[in-house]
Parts: structure tokens; sequence; C-alpha cells
């Protein structure tokens, strides 16, 4: 089981036990967390790293739960502390994560609440691309509200599949977790640049995959538009790969860098799920603390 770091002070610890569990991993779960202390509300928190604890920062009342947890030690943790609600703010591509959750909350009978990410405004149209072979899926969208052509594919799978047939440099914005997939276009390590998170794991892993030097920047996101053009030109990109990451990720930026410096993004579509808003989850929040 993860470590429980208390941040609240001496009297809200003792407190009644929190009985909310918020599994964060964005934006919003950041957000959620403070308002939870801004309402003085008492919940446990989890992130799946170190790096996203300190990315969460110290809140009254939040004891933050560092390290990742399969279904079973969810189901444990649930029972253990007897939570009531569990808030579901991970990031829409951590797919496994929402399912074990999800699977946790049903077998415990624990009200479970997927926390949705704001999507960015619709860029353009899909339309089929031609010739598309074996990339099941791979689709085109073009033209609409002035960002121009982009590609976009439901895997990193299909997108280094398409990225197979083209030629010029890549920069690739989708993280270190399949790094590796892009290691299999020719001459990558002359092609592509890959940005991945300023942590020592995802530097040592891209690195040992023969992303190197110039070709390998770590930074942390979101990134506003203007950063995004500089790398952009920095890599002397004509592709940019990238997540549909929704307003809070910055997607809309990065639509508007690749624009402006004439390159292609190729886009990872986000899964369609149902779920609640960011607003509509913290007025489940007060509901839960009877305001």
């Amino acid at each position: 089981m993860p470590v429980i770091l208390d941040f609240g002070p001496e009297a809200e610890r003792k407190k009644e036990a929190p009985d909310v569990l918020i599994f964060a991993g964005t934006t919003e779960g950041r957000l959620l967390a403070e308002y939870a202390a801004e309402i003085g509300m008492g919940c446990y928190v989890s992130t799946a790293t170190e790096y996203g604890k300190e990315i969460l920062g110290e809140h009254p009342g939040i004891r933050v739960l560092s390290g990742r947890m399969d279904q079973e030690q969810i189901e444990g943790f649930l029972k253990e502390k007897d939570i009531r609600l569990v808030i579901d703010a991970t990031h829409p591509f951590a797919i496994a994560a929402t399912e074990n959750i999800r699977a946790a909350c049903t077998g415990t009978g624990v009200r479970y609440v997927r926390c949705l990410r704001e999507e960015a405004g619709n860029p353009g149209t899909y339309v089929s691309v031609e010739g598309s072979g074996d990339r099941q899926g791979e689709q085109k969208r073009t033209g609409a509200d002035g960002y121009g052509e982009m590609i976009v594919v439901d895997s990193v799978r299909q997108a280094v599949n398409y990225l197979k047939t083209t030629q010029g440099n890549i920069l690739i914005a989708t993280g270190s977790k399949e790094l590796r997939l892009y290691t299999e276009i020719d001459g990558y390590q002359d092609r592509c640049f890959a940005r991945v998170l300023s942590t020592p794991e995802a530097v040592e892993e891209s690195a040992k995959l023969g992303f190197q030097g110039r070709h390998l920047i770590a930074m942390q996101g979101p990134f506003s538009r203007e950063m995004n053009l500089a790398l952009l030109r920095y890599a002397d990109a004509a592709y940019f790969v990238t997540k549909e990451s929704g307003k809070a990720g910055g997607f809309e930026e990065k639509l508007e860098a690749a624009r402006q410096a004439g390159a292609v993004p190729v886009v990872i579509g986000r899964p369609r799920e149902a779920g609640e808003s960011l607003e509509r989850t913290k007025e489940i929040l007060l509901e839960q603390l009877g305001i």
C-alpha cells in the first residue's frame, strides 16, 4: 500500500477520518484537492508518483497517498478507511487506472464519480485518409477554425505506422511510456525529438532508447503557444505528435503552434467516456459535506 502523508495541521488530524478519496494526476485533480481544502473537507488524494505529489502541493486536511495501486489494493483501502465516495480525476489516457478504480468501487459498493477534463473546441471535420492500408482508425481532420490539416489516430501504434510513411522531423509529445514504439521509424535518432517529463526515470528511460542530446527535451507542461512554437522550430519539425489533451492540457495551444510552424499535428484521439464536469464534481463534494 502507498505511504500516506498528512499535510493537515494537528487539529485536522484529530478530526474524524475523511470518507472521500480523490485519484489525481491531472489539473482537475489538483483543483479538486484545493477546493476540498477550501471548503474544509478532509479527504485522501492519491497520486501515482512522487512527482505527482510534489505537483499537488500541501493543503490543510488533505492526506496524500503516493504510489500506484491495483484493483485489489484499492478495494482494501476503501474498506480499511470506510470510504464512501471516490472521485476519479486521473488523466483521460490513464485507461488502466480508471478501469481498476471503477472495478474496485463496484466490488465494494462505493460511489464512483468520473471527473472529465473539458474538451477543446472542435478544430475541424473528420474525413477518411485514402490509402491508409492496415492503419485502421486513421483519419484526417481539415480546414475549420484555421487550424489546418491534422491526422487523428486511436493510438501511438497507429501514429507510428503513419509516420513510417512520411519524411521530415518529428516532435513527439506523447510521453515516455510508449516512446519505444517510435524507434521503429527509420532514422528515428535523427528525425525524432522527444519531449518528456523532467523526472530522472523518464529521462533515463528515453536516453536508453536512443533519444539523447538535443533530441531529448525534459520539461513539465502544460505549454504555451509560444513554447510549443519555439520547440517545433528548434526541431525543424514537419510533424507534431500529441494527445488530444483538452483545454487544461494545452491542446489548443499545440494546434495553434503547429499551424504557425507549418507542422502537421498527429493527434492521439481522446478515449470517449461518460462522467461529470469539474464544476459538477465540486457540487458533489459539497453534497457529500452536507452543504
